[in-house]
């Protein structure tokens, strides 16, 4: 059965996020952050198959990436959430009353959770979800009105920028490849700091 059903989560992975070869530099990434769902299944002493199926049914995210060797890497703590609201079967409840702005806004990120695609934030839970969606639209509106030559709009642009690069994990190359181009942490982050520094730029020979 294990075939049948890792094939079937591959399948559907593929899905999501089209076919695009690991790297040795992606697989040293998810290495690091992210663990094979073999290593947590056995750590919280259920059969893989059984945490298989439980993505296929939509009760546990699928996982975040393959790597180059097939392995399926997932979040490592992927029952912390089902431990949260008291098991599996109360998980969709219990996530869709945390601090979400609408029933459509917790349908949406309740859809990202399941997908395995949540894969910018270090501690993968409701707050910080909303937490980096609410940084996110703040960067946005305040780079729409931007006000370089203010001190105070600097430092309340830095003070956002800072807050959401704590949030979130470093990415690697594959997730631009899969993700159409740049992530939130290019565009967000890495690229207001360049556009926008705090101390001023000297030109070289100065």
């Amino acid at each position: 059965m294990t075939d049948t059903l890792k094939s079937a989560v591959v399948r559907r992975y593929l899905d999501l996020n089209g076919s695009h070869p690991m790297t040795a530099e992606d697989d040293a990434y998810v290495d690091e952050y992210y663990a094979p769902l073999a290593e947590v299944s056995a750590r919280r002493g259920v059969d893989p198959d059984e945490v298989r199926r439980r993505m296929l049914d939509g009760q546990l995210p699928l996982p975040s990436y393959l790597r180059s060797d097939g392995t399926e890497m997932v979040w490592p703590e992927l029952f912390e959430l089902a431990d949260a609201a008291g098991g599996l079967d109360a998980l969709p409840g219990w996530f869709g009353r945390q601090r979400w702005r609408s029933a459509e806004q917790a349908a949406d990120e309740w859809s990202g959770y399941l997908s395995g695609q949540y894969v910018c934030l270090r501690e993968l839970t409701p707050e910080r979800m909303a937490r980096k969606n609410e940084l996110g639209a703040a960067i946005d509106a305040a780079l729409a009105a931007a006000a370089p030559d203010s001190p105070r709009w600097l430092a309340d642009l830095h003070a956002l920028v800072d807050e959401l690069d704590v949030l979130e994990l470093p990415f690697t190359p594959y997730d631009r490849r899969r993700f159409g181009g740049p992530v939130s942490r290019d565009a967000q982050i890495d690229a207001v700091r360049e556009r926008f520094p705090l101390e001023p730029v000297t030109p070289p020979g100065r």
